[in-house]
């Protein structure tokens, strides 16, 4: 391949993936004589679900200079600082825990977090509970939006939650306005050159859309990477065994919350994700040992709609990666490149960190071999990385009310990285270390595990012999401070009615 950056790219499939990079490539490479085309087939629908994100989408409407004023409202969307678990580790004490988002006021609190984390692998009676220490947790529990007055000091990090085929839409009025051409196509056919790399795509109504470089968003079908460059997909079902989601929908709450909800059931977990017009309820399982008609059910019993007729959307899961992410003249993100269940919201965090390092990489090295390999060689280590860290929360689940938990529980296909990692902890070493010497930073950092291995009371037995001290959440009168830092910060409803959300207007006091 030419080291220059192609001038023709086409990008088979829209949605949220498809629009999210055409955006990001006529952001960093638009007026250099370049043409985008999104290959969008008006006979395949857009999911739609509700979904979460983490704190990267931020950056990509700041990067975009889109406000969120501008697009919130046209996506139903609200704020998200955290994920609360229910249920996932009841034998350990430990009926919920809190994953709040780091911010930039947690430097005054981790490092105490980290120290009673490991007093408490020693033995001692000291708390460790994630969402106590962490800013976001306390904006949580308080349903507080994460929005700082001008005179607060501090930058607070945070996601969302929004209706996915409305911000697909949005990104696609937003790219076309900016010159990608939108093509309402449906291909038949991917004429190739003789060195096997992609020539055209050859569509229904006869049309022939060529290019130079070709990405692949067209979902777990895999049209161009898989289907027609031969790209094995590695499946992750040794040890991520959900394959199957159900989503019924169920109205808005009064009270929209600021996190997700992630609760336990027999086979999987529910989402609850709160958009201004609904709430987004699914549930991810594993059809090996729940049936969709039972797992509808359970999913019904649960929300208390076993009398609704709200009809459910039954979808299937292809969890895994691809063995090469960028093939010839071909890259795949989103769902075509691979996909780890929706449970730390990493889905659209993939897409976007993706797209980022392959403008970063052709920016720097070009298009050529090395760029391609070095690029494979870090897409294929964050999904593996991604996937240590959503292995563990089903690898430390202490329920015993089925054997799909228990069977996760007694799992042993665990990677070196988290091998060592869990060796660590249950030797009571510095975890934060570790975190370091592994490079993990870029992934899910010493904060994220500890909020995991701590929030799921993966501790010893206390010991016999209590000091009464070394406590440093009490000693530095932590809970004080917390507490009125948040004084500063108004309520979830208001912040949205701020930005002018449909049915919230005139809750502003």
């Amino acid at each position: 391949m030419s080291e220059s950056l192609p001038r023709n790219i086409v990008i088979l499939g829209g949605g949220t993936a498809g629009w999210m990079t055409a955006n990001l490539i006529a952001h960093r490479w638009g007026g250099k004589d370049l043409s985008i085309s999104v290959i969008e087939s008006p006979a395949i629908g857009i999911i739609g679900v509700g979904e979460g994100s983490t704190p990267t989408l931020r950056r990509f409407f700041s990067d975009l200079e889109i406000a969120e004023s501008e697009w919130m409202p046209a996506c139903h969307a609200t704020y998200k600082v955290s994920i609360c678990f229910d249920g996932w580790s009841p034998a350990s004490g430990v009926e919920r825990y809190r994953h709040p988002f780091i911010s930039q006021l947690d430097t005054f609190t981790e490092r105490p977090f980290h120290t009673n984390c490991r007093t408490r692998r020693h033995g001692l009676d000291v708390l460790t509970e994630p969402g106590s220490f962490l800013f976001n947790g306390w904006l949580a529990e308080q349903g507080l939006a994460p929005l700082t007055p001008e005179n607060f000091p501090f930058r607070i990090e945070y996601g969302y939650h929004f209706d996915s085929g409305k911000l697909g839409e949005f990104l696609r009025d937003r790219a076309v306005a900016r010159g990608v051409r939108h093509l309402p196509l449906e291909v038949e056919q991917v004429s190739q050159h003789e060195d096997g790399r992609i020539e055209a795509l050859l569509c229904k109504d006869g049309s022939e859309i060529a290019g130079d470089f070709f990405i692949d968003c067209s979902g777990f079908r895999g049209l161009l990477l898989q289907q027609t460059l031969g790209v094995p997909f590695d499946a992750f079902s040794d040890n991520l065994f959900n394959d199957r989601a159900i989503a019924i929908p169920t109205p808005a709450a009064d009270q929209p919350a600021v996190e997700t909800r992630a609760d336990a059931l027999s086979a999987g977990w529910v989402w609850r994700i709160p958009l201004t017009h609904r709430t987004g309820n699914g549930y991810v399982y594993s059809s090996a040992y729940l049936s969709d008609d039972e797992a509808e059910t359970e999913l019904r019993t649960h929300l208390g709609l076993l009398d609704d007729e709200t009809p459910a959307r039954r979808l299937a899961m292809r969890v895994g990666q691809v063995r090469e992410h960028w093939h010839k003249n071909c890259l795949a993100l989103g769902l075509s490149g691979g996909f780890i269940e929706p449970l730390e919201a990493t889905a659209l965090h993939l897409v976007q960190t993706g797209a980022e390092i392959f403008l970063d990489h052709c920016d720097e090295q070009g298009m050529g071999e090395g760029s391609r390999k070095a690029y494979n060689r870090v897409a294929t280590d964050r999904f593996e990385r991604v996937r240590d860290y959503i292995v563990a929360h089903y690898k430390l689940n202490t329920r015993d009310d089925s054997s799909y938990w228990r069977e996760n529980r007694d799992n042993m296909h665990l990677s070196e990285s988290l091998l060592q990692i869990l060796d660590v902890w249950y030797r009571g070493g510095d975890l934060t270390a570790e975190i370091a010497r592994q490079k993990l930073d870029s992934h899910f950092g010493a904060t994220s595990w500890h909020c995991l291995l701590a929030g799921y009371g993966t501790f010893p037995p206390l010991a016999a012999n209590q000091p009464g001290q070394g406590d440093l959440y009490l000693a530095n009168k932590l809970e004080v401070f917390l507490r009125g830092c948040a004084l500063n910060f108004s309520t979830h409803k208001t912040a949205l009615a701020s930005l002018g959300m449909p049915g919230l207007a005139g809750t502003c006091p």
